[in-house]
């Protein structure tokens, strides 16, 4: 079980509570989740939160309570639970060697297994209602892979870097999984990114506009897929890190509780 080389920013108040998945088959492995309803009114949508390589922290359960407050049911899901269940960092250097290490160990099958059980929980909790994903930094990356999921219906990544070089695991680029998406997927990037070079948010802004051609020559009605490029660096929307940058972070949460609502 790993250890925190630094303490978590405190954030405020999270509403919300611990929650384990448990595995159903020997292969699977138990998923400690963070989750947040609203107080009042039932829930518009339910929403997987994915964390940045600092696992599922205070700024992550932060998150998942900023949308419980706008209406939504959020569980905020780990990335690493087959390494470092229980992953909370800060966001100095250590921590960050750190959450890159357990990142370097994840396999593709492995998550869209747990997010799929993930997906499948919250569908059993609130039937009905429609699925979202929403990933920061190597959750933005992994975003991209609960888009392909059956169940969600609408994503939203932000800074996933990476996908048009690898995937987790190894294998074609994240970004050829793009056809297999059948709901709407929003892709957030800042401006000056070292993470994220603009030869890849070129190279994701040419696939999401294909994707959106076929979309409009087979009459689909679905939502197209977007591409927004916010003035900051990587990791901007987050309070906690140095990147921060809250104009552009107010922007990409409005995105964000737009792309829900029009799908909730």
């Amino acid at each position: 079980m790993a250890t925190a080389l630094s303490s978590p920013p405190d954030t405020g108040p999270q509403r919300g509570r611990w929650v384990s998945l448990s595995p159903r088959r020997p292969e699977q492995v138990e998923l400690r989740c963070w989750w947040s309803l609203p107080t009042e009114g039932s829930p518009r949508s339910a929403v997987l939160v994915l964390p940045e390589v600092f696992g599922v922290n205070a700024w992550v359960r932060g998150v998942a309570t900023r949308l419980a407050e706008a209406g939504h049911a959020a569980l905020a899901v780990p990335l690493f639970s087959r390494t470092a269940p229980d992953l909370e960092l800060g966001y100095d250097d250590d921590a960050l060697a750190e959450g890159r290490s357990h990142k370097e160990r994840t396999r593709t099958a492995e998550l869209l297994a747990d997010l799929g059980r993930a997906a499948d929980w919250l569908q059993g909790q609130l039937p009905g209602l429609p699925v979202g994903c929403v990933g920061f930094c190597f959750g933005g990356h992994v975003a991209w892979l609960a888009a392909t999921l059956p169940a969600v219906d609408v994503t939203c990544s932000f800074y996933g870097a990476g996908v048009a070089r690898g995937r987790p695991g190894g294998g074609p680029p994240t970004l050829a999984m793009l056809p297999s998406i059948r709901g709407t997927l929003l892709c957030v990037f800042g401006s000056d990114d070292p993470l994220v070079p603009p030869e890849d948010v070129a190279a994701v802004a040419e696939a999401l506009e294909a994707a959106n051609r076929g979309r409009r020559a087979a009459g689909e009605g679905t939502p197209p897929h977007r591409l927004l490029v916010l003035e900051g660096g990587h990791g901007f929307m987050c309070d906690a890190r140095p990147d921060h940058r809250p104009a552009a972070a107010l922007e990409g949460w409005r995105a964000l509780l737009d792309l829900f609502a029009r799908r909730g």
